[in-house]
Order: structure tokens, then sequence, then C-alpha cells
């Protein structure tokens, strides 16, 4: 075995980046290493020779219950990875893990201890930042799914008032719905807040009350009411399923494919609005079903459902109907089982990442998939008459 000379030892034990910290019986503190120094703030010369309860521990009561543990401890006076806080020069509070134990005569009678100490604030904040990534995986799905379903029946009751109110009326219902539009922008920035400080890896907090700090989730965007287009009394009260100007969609088929009810129902209603043709489905084998018996024009398909996920329903779909255009949509924030990519590498184009789905974003797409179908119809009878002559 490897013999160290006990000056090696010693510099091993100085430049050691831990807290090495010992006191006698009547805890004054008799080693104070360069680590410590750095941690801490106190240089050796201000601390040995003094109790530790007048400079480390913040408290007489706390350097009793670090010693009462060395002393109940099954493990011949040892402990590991003890939990306590220590004082800073500053005054500043730092938590730390504690390994060491009793140090005793060749009589084996107590005359001091020793304790290494690791400062824990970064372990505590991955912790906390690891907690802050799970939570913001879980509101992003608990709460963006109803979002969308408010999103879109504002969106209904918005074309609502056009056709049912005065000028005058019009403008403060118009105001009132614009200010729910802004409270949801806001609930999804402060989603977006937790899921941007998890992903940079630092947690942010501020004051709260008496001292007491909370994760700061204020939103860093600036919330507007925001123009909305909304269609006028006249057009709403037309009944033709024929493309328009103001309706490119109507007559289009489209099945709505969401485990959640109230966002297949809003959704629906939606496009519905829009006079499309609307199939829903809470389940992937019923939407199969419904493709296998009736031409339809575009799937809107939910990423994480029962039975199978986006990507696997995708893959069924293009494997049967392989012209049928595909839409995935999903409350979570980022693509975590990579069911996104896998479906773009297979052929996927159309993907709206979040709920709740802009409903203009989504009329826009699905107009970009009616002409791209329209386009590829029109140049296959082209060839066909090309072909004939």
């Amino acid at each position: 075995m490897l013999s160290l000379e006990p000056k090696y030892l010693q510099r091993l034990v100085e430049s050691s980046t831990d807290m090495i910290i010992a006191v006698d019986r009547q805890g004054v503190i008799t080693y104070y290493n360069d680590g410590a120094r750095q941690s801490l703030g106190y240089s050796p010369e201000e601390v040995i020779g003094r109790r530790c309860t007048d400079s480390i521990y913040p408290s007489l009561e706390e350097a009793r219950r670090v010693m009462r543990a060395m002393r109940e401890s099954s493990n011949n006076g040892r402990i590991t990875s003890f939990e306590t806080e220590f004082r800073d020069k500053q005054g500043q509070m730092i938590p730390v893990m504690i390994s060491g134990g009793l140090i005793r005569d060749d009589q084996g009678s107590e005359i001091g201890s020793i304790g290494f100490a690791r400062d824990i604030r970064r372990m505590r904040q991955r912790e906390q930042l690891a907690t802050a990534g799970e939570i913001a995986v879980s509101l992003a799905h608990e709460i963006n799914n109803p979002l969308e379903s408010i999103l879109n029946n504002i969106e209904l009751v918005a074309r609502a008032i056009e056709s049912h109110l005065s000028e005058s009326d019009k403008l403060v219902e118009n105001e009132r719905v614009d200010s729910i539009r802004t409270s949801i922008e806001r609930v999804q920035a402060i989603i977006r807040r937790l899921d941007e400080m998890t992903r940079r890896g630092v947690y942010e907090t501020r004051d709260y009350l008496n001292g007491k700090r909370m994760a700061d989730l204020a939103p860093r965007e600036a919330f507007r009411g925001r123009p909305h287009p909304s269609q006028s009394a006249a057009a709403q009260a037309k009944a033709a399923m024929e493309p328009s100007a103001e309706y490119p969609l109507a007559g289009m088929s489209v099945i709505v494919l969401d485990d959640d009810l109230e966002v297949t129902n809003s959704l629906a209603d939606l496009l519905r609005a829009e006079r499309c043709i609307v199939h829903c489905a809470l389940r992937p084998s019923t939407a199969l079903g419904v493709l296998r018996n009736i031409k339809v024009d575009a799937v809107i398909s939910d990423v994480v459902m029962p039975e199978m996920d986006g990507y696997d329903f995708y893959m069924t779909v293009k494997s049967e109907i392989p012209s049928l255009p595909v839409i995935l949509m999903t409350a979570y924030y980022y693509d975590k089982d990579h069911i996104m990519k896998r479906a773009r590498l297979k052929g996927l184009e159309g993907a709206l990442f979040k709920k709740p789905v802009n409903p203009q974003k989504l009329r826009q797409l699905l107009v970009q998939v009616r002409q791209k179908s329209s386009e590829s119809r029109a140049n296959g009878a082209d060839s066909l008459a090309q072909a004939r002559r």
C-alpha cells in the first residue's frame, strides 16, 4: 500500500475544495482548511481558536444538533451526508452536507470532532430545476388543453357578437373578448417562463413575504389586446358550402382526434363555423374507422393518446391513405418522445406544436392543405389528359 508522508497528506487536505473543519470538545476550532476559507470567507486567523458557534454555525442549537448526530451514530461516531447550515463572513446562510465523526484519543475518549462539508446550493438548485421541469411538463399539458377549449369558444363568441349586437355594444363586448384573449396569453406566457427557466438551468426567485422567496414566473413580455378579424352578420347568414373568400374551408371534410372531449368539441365547433364537415373521435381506433368508410380531406390529431401515439397513428394513416394530410398538435411544450421529429422524417408536413392552437394559424394551415390537394388533383388530371393524347 502506498505510504504518504505527513507533510504530503497535509497538503492534500489543505488543497481540498471541501470545507474541512475540526473542533475540540469545547467547540473551539482547531483546524480550518483553504476550502473552508474560499467558501466561508473567514481567514484561518479569524476563526482558529474561537468557538464554532461564534462564526461557522448560525446558532448553538445547530452545532449541538450536529454533535448529537455524531454521538448517537451507530457507526462509531461517524455521520455521512448530514445536512445543516453554515454562516459565511457576510452573514449568508449556506446549506451544507457534512460527513465526519468524533476524534478520540488512545484511550477512546472523545477529544473533538472533524467535519468534511460540501456546499450543496448547486445541488439543491439542480433538484429545484428538475422539479420545475416536471411541473412545467405537467402544467403545459393540464392547462393548455382547457385553454384550447376556452380559446376556441372565445372565437365562436366573437363571431356571434357581430350578428346580435349594435355597433356601440359590439365595441364594449369586443373589448371584453380581447381582455379574455390577453389573459389566456398571460397564462401561456407563465408556462413558457417556467419551461424557459428549466431549459436555461437558472432557477430564479423573488421576494414574497416576510423574507420568503418564490419562483419568479412573471412573464417577460407585455400583453395587449390584439385586433381580431371577425365575420360580418351577412357572411354568417350564407348557407352555401362552396369555398369563398370568407369561407375558404367550406365543405372541407376534417377529422378531429383528441382524447380530451372539451378540446375535441370546441375545435369541432370552430371548424364548423368555418363551414367544414367535422367528424370527431376520442380514440385513434375510432378515427381510423371513420377514415376507412368516409372520404376525408385532412386529419387533426393529438400526439399523446391512448391506444397509440401521434407517430403510430400517422404511420398507420400513411400506410392506408398516403396522400391524406395529417396535422399533429400537442399540449406539451416540447416533443419529449420525439414524436413530431420522427413523424416529420416520415413525411409529416403540418405540425402545431403547442396548444392552445391559434385559430387563425390552424385556418391558414388547412387552407394551404386544401390548396395543395387541389393543385395535386389538377396536375394529375393534366397528366391523365396528356397520356390519353
